[in-house]
C-alpha cells in the first residue's frame, strides 16, 4: 500500500512504449510543476521487453510491474500503486495532451468523482482517429452507453485520458484485466451514482512506428459485449416484453382465424412465428429477471429493482403461473384430440387443427419454463440473507475468484 499521500498521480500503462513513453513522463512532470501539484508519474509496466523501465525510471517516473497481463490488468496495479489522492490515467503513446493537466485536476478538486476527456470537444488532428472510430465506433458506443446507463453528458465514452477519485474508484472493485477495462469504470461509476464530468481535451497523432495494440473489431466487440451484460434492463427484459407482448397479441388474431392487411392474408405461417416470438419474449425476460437477480451480488441493481423481481419470480407464484399454463395447454390439447376423434382419428384440415394445437403446445412449453424458472431464481435468492445488499450509490464489493484470476491471465495483452 502506498506509505507517502501526493495530490495527483498520473498513471500510464506501459507495453513495449520505448518510442514515446519519455516524452509522456516529462511532459506530465512538467504539467504538476508548472500547476505546483504535488505528484507523481508512475508507469504500470505490462513486460516490456524494449526497456521501457529504464526509460521511465531515467525520467523521474516510478516503475512498477503488473502482475496481470492486459490493459486493465496494468491499470488496476497502478491504481493500487498510486500514491495520489486523484489518479489521472493516459495512454503512453504521446497521443494526449499530458502537457495539460489542469483541468482534469480543476474538476477533481471541485469534488466530481470521475472526469472524462472529451475529444471531439478539445479537437483531434488529422490522421490521430481512423475515420471507422471517429464517425462509427466512438460515436455508436457513446450513444448506447448514455443510453444504457442515463450517462446524458458523457459524449465520448472511450476517451483514453481521464481523472478520478483513487478512494472511490477503489471502492467499486474494478477487475476486467483486458480493454473492457475502460468501459467498466464507467459504468460501475454511474451505476454506484457517482459524479462524472466531461472536460476538453485533444488527441494528436500517436508517435509509435508500429500498429497501436488497439484491435478495430475485437476489442470493439468486447466493449459492446460488456456494455449489453451491464444493463440486462434494456438488453433483454425490454426487447423480452415487446417482443413478447405483439407475439401475444398475433397468437390471439391468427388462433381466432386468418388476419388480412391491405392485401396480404397472415394465416397459420405466421401463427407459428407468433407463438415463437412468445416463447422467445418470455425467454428473454425471465433472463432479464435473472440477472436482475444476480446483479444484486456484483452491485448492478438496487434493493428496489432486486425486490420487483424476487416477489415476481418466487417458487411458489411461477408454480402457480406454470400450472394455469399447462392446465390451459393441456385443455386445448384435450379438445384437440377430442375433435379429432370425432373424425375416427382420420386425416385432418391442418388449416383448422394447427389454430387449437400450436396455440396449447406453446401454453405447456410456456408453463413449463416459468415452474422451473421460479426454481432457479430460488436458487439465486438463496445467498440473499447473507450477502450486503446494493444501494444507490454504495456499489457491492466484488471479490475476485481463482477463476477470474485464471480468465485474467489468459486475457489478450495490450
Amino acid at each position: 500500500m502506498p506509505t507517502q499521500q501526493l495530490e495527483v498521480t498520473v498513471l500510464l500503462p506501459c507495453l513495449n512504449e520505448a518510442e514515446t513513453l519519455a516524452v509522456c513522463v516529462s511532459k506530465a512532470l512538467q504539467s504538476l510543476t508548472e500547476l505546483g501539484v504535488d505528484g507523481e508519474v508512475l508507469v504500470s509496466d505490462n513486460g516490456s521487453t524494449d526497456g521501457s523501465q529504464k526509460i521511465a525510471e531515467d525520467c523521474g517516473a516510478r516503475v512498477i510491474q503488473a502482475p496481470i497481463r492486459g490493459y486493465g490488468g496494468a491499470l488496476l496495479a497502478g491504481i493500487e500503486a498510486a500514491r495520489g489522492r486523484y489518479v489521472i490515467m493516459a495512454d503512453a503513446d504521446d497521443s494526449y495532451d499530458l502537457a495539460n493537466l489542469k483541468p482534469f485536476i480543476d474538476a477533481l478538486r471541485a469534488g466530481h468523482d470521475v472526469v472524462m476527456g472529451n475529444r471531439f470537444r478539445g479537437g483531434i488532428a488529422p490522421g490521430a482517429m481512423p475515420p471507422l472510430h471517429r464517425y462509427l465506433g466512438n460515436p455508436v458506443l457513446s450513444w448506447l452507453g448514455r443510453w444504457l446507463f442515463g450517462l446524458k453528458h458523457v459524449k465520448d465514452f472511450h476517451c483514453g485520458i481521464r481523472g478520478f477519485r483513487r478512494d472511490r474508484i477503489e471502492q467499486l472493485r474494478l477487475c476486467m484485466p483486458g480493454m473492457e477495462f475502460a468501459s467498466e469504470l464507467v459504468v460501475r461509476a454511474a451505476l454506484a451514482g457517482y459524479d462524472i464530468v466531461e472536460v476538453p481535451t485533444t488527441l494528436a497523432v500517436d508517435g509509435r512506428s508500429r500498429k497501436p495494440h488497439l484491435r478495430t473489431w475485437r476489442d470493439g466487440w468486447r466493449h459492446l459485449r460488456f456494455l449489453l451484460v451491464m444493463a440486462p434492463r434494456k438488453a433483454l427484459v425490454w426487447p423480452g416484453r415487446v417482443i413478447g407482448v405483439l407475439g401475444l397479441i398475433a397468437t390471439v388474431l391468427l388462433a381466432i382465424g386468418p388476419v388480412r392487411i391491405g392485401s396480404t392474408e397472415f394465416d397459420i405461417n405466421a401463427l407459428v412465428y407468433a407463438c415463437l416470438a412468445v416463447i422467445i419474449g418470455t425467454q428473454l425476460a425471465l433472463f432479464g429477471g435473472f440477472a436482475q437477480l444476480y446483479g444484486r451480488d456484483v452491485g448492478l441493481v438496487t434493493d428496489r429493482q432486486v425486490g420487483r423481481w424476487a416477489r415476481m419470480l418466487r417458487l411458489e407464484t411461477c408454480a402457480a403461473v406454470g400450472i394455469v399454463l399447462i392446465l390451459g395447454g393441456l385443455a386445448g390439447t384435450v379438445a384437440a384430440v377430442s375433435n379429432w376423434g370425432q373424425h375416427n382419428f382420420g386425416p385432418l384440415d391442418p388449416r383448422s387443427t394447427i389454430r387449437l394445437v400450436l396455440p396449447s403446445a406453446t401454453a405447456i412449453a410456456l408453463g413449463v419454463v416459468t415452474m422451473f424458472s421460479g426454481l432457479l431464481a430460488s436458487l439465486l435468492t438463496l445467498r440473499g440473507a447473507g450477502v450486503p445488499q446494493a444501494v444507490a450509490g454504495a456499489p457491492i464489493p466484488q471479490p475476485r475468484t481463482a477463476a477470474d484470476d485464471d480468465a485474467a491471465l489468459h486475457t489478450t495483452a495490450r
